[in-house]
C-alpha cells in the first residue's frame, strides 16, 4: 500500500501540460494567416503592375531585333507564371475561415507549405534561368550601342543581383517563411491534440 501511495504521489507532482488558450491561439493564428496573405496581395499587386509594365514596352517601343521581343516575351510568360502560382497560394491561405473547421484548414496549411518548400526549391531555379534567359536577350540590343565597359559592368552587376538573390536573399525568405508556417501549424497541431 506504501508503494501505491507513493506512485500516486509522483503521478500528481508530474508537471500539467500547459493548456492553450483557444481565443489566444486562434488570435495569434489569424494574425500570422493575415501577414502571409497581406504580403502575397502585395506580392501579386506588383505582379500584376510587372506585367501592364511589360505590356506597355512591347507594345509602344520599337525593337529592331527579335531577340528583344522573344526576350520580353520569356519574361511575360515567367512573371504570369509565379502570378498564376501566387494567386493559387493567396487562395489556400485565405480561402476560409480558421473556426469553421480547423482540422482542414490545418491540412491545407501543411499542403501549402510543402508547395511552398516545393516552388523555393527547384522552380525557383527554373525562374532565375528563364528571367535571366529573357533579361540577357532583352539587353542584348539595348545595350548595343553603349561601351564594352558599360555591357561588362551592367552585365555583372545583373549576374551578382543574380547569385546575390539567389545564394543569400532566397534563403533569408525561405526560412523566415518556414518559421512563420512552422510556428502556426505547431499552435494547430497543439490546439488539436489538447482536444483529441
Amino acid at each position: 500500500m506504501k508503494d501505491f501511495d507513493h506512485l500516486i504521489s509522483v503521478w500528481q507532482e508530474q508537471p500539467k501540460k500547459d493548456q492553450l488558450s483557444v481565443n489566444d491561439v486562434l488570435k495569434q493564428v489569424k494574425k500570422g494567416i493575415s501577414g502571409l496573405s497581406r504580403k502575397l496581395f502585395w506580392n501579386i499587386t506588383i505582379m500584376i503592375l510587372t506585367l501592364g509594365g511589360l505590356f506597355a514596352l512591347m507594345l509602344f517601343f520599337v525593337f529592331n531585333s527579335w531577340t528583344t521581343y522573344l526576350g520580353i516575351v520569356i519574361i511575360l510568360i515567367t512573371v504570369l507564371l509565379s502570378l498564376l502560382v501566387m494567386l493559387r497560394d493567396y487562395r489556400i491561405i485565405s480561402k476560409q475561415d480558421i473556426t469553421i473547421n480547423p482540422a482542414a484548414y490545418l491540412q491545407d496549411l501543411k499542403e501549402y507549405q510543402k508547395n511552398r518548400t516545393k516552388l523555393y526549391g527547384r522552380l525557383y531555379y527554373i525562374y532565375v534561368l528563364l528571367m535571366s534567359t529573357g533579361l540577357f536577350l532583352y539587353f542584348l540590343e539595348v545595350l548595343q550601342s553603349t561601351s564594352t565597359m558599360f555591357k561588362a559592368i551592367a552585365y555583372s552587376v545583373y549576374v551578382a543581383f543574380i547569385l546575390f538573390s539567389t545564394f543569400y536573399i532566397r534563403g533569408l525568405f525561405v526560412k523566415n517563411e518556414q518559421e512563420k508556417l512552422n510556428l502556426i501549424i505547431d499552435r494547430l497541431t497543439r490546439l488539436q491534440n489538447q482536444f483529441d
